[in-house]
C-alpha cells in the first residue's frame, strides 16, 4: 500500500517543518504543523499558507471547449469573462455528483477544470467519456502545484511578491503574472476558508522557490503553514461542502443547496431529471447546525426531531475553534430543514439539541 501513496512536490519540506503526514485521497498530505486550533485562527486572524497541491487540473482548450464544459457543469461558463472562475459541479446521470469544481476562464477556447483530488481518476475518466465534440483536454495535475494563501493578511504579507495589485483581484477572478520572480503564476481571488486571499498556482518546478519567498515575505505578519486538519474546520464554519461527506454520487446538487450553481438556461448532463426535480421539490435538504449544548456531532450520527424519530444524518461535524460549540451539517427531511428549526443529534445515546442555522455557520 505504501508505494501506491503519491508525494506532493514539497513533501519533504513538509516533514522537515514538523508536519504530521497521513494518507489523504491517495496523497501524503501535511495534516498539522503545531494545532489545529492554533492554525485555524492563524488564518482567521492573520494568516496562513496551505499547501493543497494534491487538487487536479485539467486544462480544455480550442474551438470546442465550452461546448463540452456546457455539457458537462451544471454552472453556465458561457456567461464567464476572461480572468473569472465560477464554482460548478459535474452532474452524473442518476442524479447524483461526480465532483464538484472550479472552471477558470482564461480567454476564449482555454479554460481550467479545477477538481478533488480524491476524483482525479474518476473526473478525467467522466470528461473524456462525454468529449464527444472533441474538444482539447490536457491532465495537468501532476505537474503542478497549489497553495492557498489564507487570512485578512494574505495581501499586506505578499503583496511584495508581485506587482499585480492583489487588492484589484476579486472574488472568484485571478490575474496570470509574475510571482516571486517566477513567470505565468495563477494569482486567484479564491480559498476554501472564508477568510479571504488567494490561491497560486505555479509549475512544481518553482515551486519550492515560491513557498519560501512567501514565508519570507510574511514573516513579520507571523505567516504559518497550514493543515488539512485546520482547512476543514475553516470550511465547515462556512458551511462550504467537502465531497465524499457532503456531497457525492448520490446527492443532488438540488438537495445539496446547490442550486445556485444549476442553471437550466442551457442542456446539460441529466438537466431534464434535476429540472423535473426542482419542480417537484426534494425529499431531503442539506443543512447547517450549531449545537446548543456541549458535544461533538461526528459524521453519520442521526439526526432527530422534538420526538426523537430519525429524520436524517450528519454529514460533517466538529468543534467550531471560532464559537467554541460543535457545529455540523447534514441531510434532513425536507419539512425540517427551515433556518430556526429546533433539531437533536444522537451522540452516544445522548440526544443534544441543536439549532438549524442558515450558513455561513461562522457569522
Amino acid at each position: 500500500m505504501e508505494d501506491t501513496i503519491k508525494k506532493i512536490q514539497l513533501n519533504d519540506l513538509h516533514e522537515s517543518l514538523g508536519a504530521k503526514m497521513v494518507p489523504f485521497a491517495g496523497y501524503n498530505m501535511p495534516v498539522r504543523y503545531s494545532s489545529d486550533i492554533e492554525e485555524h485562527k492563524a488564518v482567521r486572524e492573520g494568516v496562513g499558507v496551505f499547501d493543497v497541491s494534491h487538487m487536479g487540473e485539467f486544462m480544455v482548450t480550442g474551438p470546442k471547449a465550452l461546448e463540452l464544459i456546457q455539457k458537462i457543469t451544471s454552472n453556465d461558463a458561457s456567461k464567464l469573462a476572461n480572468g473569472q472562475a465560477q464554482y460548478s459541479c459535474f452532474p452524473n446521470d442518476k442524479g447524483g455528483i461526480v465532483d464538484d469544481l472550479i472552471v477558470y476562464k482564461f480567454v476564449d477556447n482555454k479554460y481550467m477544470l479545477v477538481v478533488n483530488a480524491s476524483n482525479i481518476e474518476k473526473d478525467w475518466a467522466w470528461i473524456n467519456q462525454h468529449n464527444t465534440m472533441g474538444a482539447n483536454v490536457e491532465n495537468i495535475s501532476d505537474d503542478i502545484s497549489l497553495f492557498a494563501i489564507q487570512g485578512p493578511k494574505a495581501i499586506e504579507a505578499v503583496q511584495s511578491l508581485t506587482s499585480v495589485n492583489l487588492s484589484e483581484i476579486k472574488f472568484y477572478h485571478f490575474v496570470v503574472g509574475e510571482f516571486a520572480g517566477v513567470e505565468d503564476v495563477i494569482i486567484s481571488g479564491t480559498g476554501y476558508t472564508g477568510a479571504g486571499g488567494f490561491e497560486i498556482y505555479v509549475k512544481n518546478e518553482n515551486a519550492e522557490k515560491v513557498w519560501s519567498a512567501i514565508f519570507e515575505a510574511g514573516k513579520n505578519m507571523n505567516i504559518k503553514p497550514i493543515g488539512l486538519g485546520a482547512r476543514d474546520t475553516l470550511r465547515l464554519e462556512m458551511g462550504y461542502c467537502l465531497y465524499g461527506n457532503d456531497i457525492n454520487d448520490n446527492t443532488s446538487p438540488l438537495e445539496a443547496g446547490l442550486g445556485w450553481i444549476t442553471k437550466f438556461s442551457k442542456d446539460f448532463i441529466n438537466s431534464d431529471n434535476l429540472k423535473n426535480q426542482k419542480e417537484t421539490g426534494v425529499a431531503k435538504k442539506l443543512i447547517g447546525f450549531v449545537l446548543q449544548e456541549k458535544g461533538i456531532p461526528r459524521s453519520q450520527y442521526p439526526i432527530l426531531n422534538g420526538e426523537g424519530e430519525t429524520i436524517g444524518e450528519v454529514t460533517s461535524g466538529t468543534i467550531s475553534p471560532s464559537m467554541g460549540i460543535g457545529i455540523g451539517m447534514g441531510y434532513v427531511q425536507t419539512a425540517y430543514s427551515t433556518p430556526g428549526t429546533e433539531i437533536y443529534i444522537s451522540v452516544r445515546n445522548k440526544k443534544l439539541k441543536a439549532q438549524i442555522e442558515k450558513t455561513p455557520l461562522l457569522k
